[in-house]
């Protein structure tokens, strides 16, 4: 381990690099849906093939990810990714 002013130089970069790592953040449904506007039946329908209401389906939208046995959430930079995209093909439709 670095003594002195390499242990200083060392935590300094450490620092820095943990700072520049980007921060992964969670969002709950009922987040995902102030955040999208949509109801909690339409965002399981956006992730669900369903062949009686082909409509529905997304295959853009985020996937969740499991957070425990009975606990899911999606990546919040998926979901602003989403919604940008939406955004965007919303205004080349105009």
């Amino acid at each position: 381990m670095p003594t002195g002013n390499a242990l200083a130089f060392y935590t300094q970069r450490k620092n820095m690099a943990d700072q520049m790592k980007p921060r992964i953040v969670i969002l709950r449904r009922k987040e995902v849906e102030a955040r999208t506007g949509l109801s909690r039946s339409t965002i399981y329908k956006k992730m669900r093939q369903d062949h009686k209401h082909p409509g529905y389906y997304d295959p853009t939208f985020p996937l969740p990810v499991s957070l425990g046995a009975n606990a899911i959430g999606w990546v919040e930079s998926e979901i602003d990714a989403w919604l940008e995209a939406q955004i965007a093909k919303s205004r080349k439709a105009a």
